[in-house]
């Protein structure tokens, strides 16, 4: 296969659900040669005029924590430009230097360097499970923690504080809500539902709690969770935002490395791995999602070709019978001429003919090289 023409995810079509930064990984999908279907599942509404932001914000200034937990760069970032758009900058930064500042990873440490502070601590593995480990380990009872709230509720996490003896105060900088248009996450939806999507990548758990939700009130949510489980990879950028996937019993894979470029070189490692590779008629063929690569050329194929090829591809060298290709196409009906419409457009959009062949009266077949055959145990 020619990667370097086509691209590692070329004949893939990727979903992406993320909002926030999701250009940044769209162009990384599409510059590997990825379809994308993007349908946002959810926006994000920043505080800066909401009363609760600015409240926490005074009790800061007011009567500094013991501890503050900085969860995002974006939500750090927000959270100084609000205060110094109330004219409070000054005293929050004041306040953040004289406290044990822990910052959620290399992104946020950054946006605190940026805003001319010095974290005190910060896990390699951005994971708040660690974060949570080295406050119980010093010991919280009777200390005072800020959490800088990232959209969702972190339950456990507070929980665990409080239990153990320490007040916390959370600062929700901004949270999450469903999109104001709904269209594009349906249309994703429904991508899912039928299969024509082979991956799914998610950024947030939010965001897959959302499309969970939405297809939910569609009436479609098993539907969609089926096809996670055993058709679509579900590709979560860290372990925090496989947690809703895993709950619904979906497997689940991520990048050791928490970040956009690993997450979609993880998806040009496993898609391909998972295309079916066949010799027939003298020829390498590769079946992807929305095409096929024949000796290294991409050829497109519309679905109904997909559908054909796809059912002729898991019986390789056997005859399927009109009846049986029928009914893998979608919305055919009852007419059997359909399957020698869609054939006749699939060995056009193939452009080699003979790879599929018509046994009269019988069906088609895959024109298996004869070792392939033997070793497939099948035949004609």
């Amino acid at each position: 296969m020619d990667q370097h023409e086509h691209g590692p995810l070329a004949g893939f079509t990727v979903g992406v659900t993320a909002a926030r930064r999701a250009d940044e990984l769209i162009a990384l999908l599409r510059r590997r040669g990825a379809a994308v279907v993007h349908g946002p599942a959810l926006r994000i509404v920043p505080l800066a005029d909401d009363t609760e932001l600015l409240t926490a914000t005074k009790e800061i200034i007011g009567n500094t924590p013991d501890v503050v937990v900085a969860t995002t760069a974006i939500g750090f970032r927000g959270w100084v430009e609000a205060a110094e758009g109330w004219g409070y900058g000054t005293e929050l930064l004041d306040a953040l230097r004289g406290v044990e500042l822990l910052a959620r990873g290399p992104k946020v440490k950054g946006a605190v360097r940026a805003a001319g502070l010095t974290e005190s601590w910060s896990p390699s593995s951005e994971s708040m499970a660690e974060v949570l480990d080295r406050l119980l380990a010093e010991g919280v009872a009777g200390r005072r923690i800020a959490l800088q709230l990232h959209g969702e509720p972190l339950p456990g996490f507070v929980e665990a504080l409080t239990a153990a003896g320490a007040s916390v105060v959370g600062v929700p900088v901004y949270r999450w809500m469903p999109p104001e248009d709904l269209g594009p996450l349906d249309r994703l939806i429904d991508a899912v539902v039928a299969g024509s999507v082979d991956a799914v990548a998610f950024t947030s758990a939010p965001a897959a709690a959302s499309l969970f939700a939405r297809a939910a009130e569609r009436g479609v949510r098993e539907r969609v969770v089926e096809a996670l489980r055993h058709e679509t990879l579900a590709v979560c950028v860290g372990p925090v935002t496989a947690l809703p996937l895993q709950g619904e019993g979906i497997p689940t894979y991520q990048p050791e490395r928490f970040r956009l470029g690993p997450l979609v070189q993880l998806l040009c490692t496993e898609l391909p791995a998972r295309s079916r590779v066949l010799p027939v008629a003298g020829h390498r063929v590769e079946i992807r999602g929305h095409a096929v690569l024949v000796d290294g050329a991409l050829r497109p194929v519309p679905p109904a070709g997909m559908a054909l090829l796809g059912l002729l591809a898991r019986r390789p060298g056997w005859v399927v019978s009109r009846a049986d290709l029928l009914r893998a196409l979608p919305g055919a009906g009852r007419d059997e001429h359909a399957v020698e419409t869609a054939m006749a457009r699939l060995r056009a959009s193939l452009g080699t003919p003979k790879l599929i062949q018509t046994v009269v009266k019988r069906g088609y077949r895959l024109s298996l090289d004869p070792l392939a055959e033997d070793g497939e145990g099948g035949g004609g």
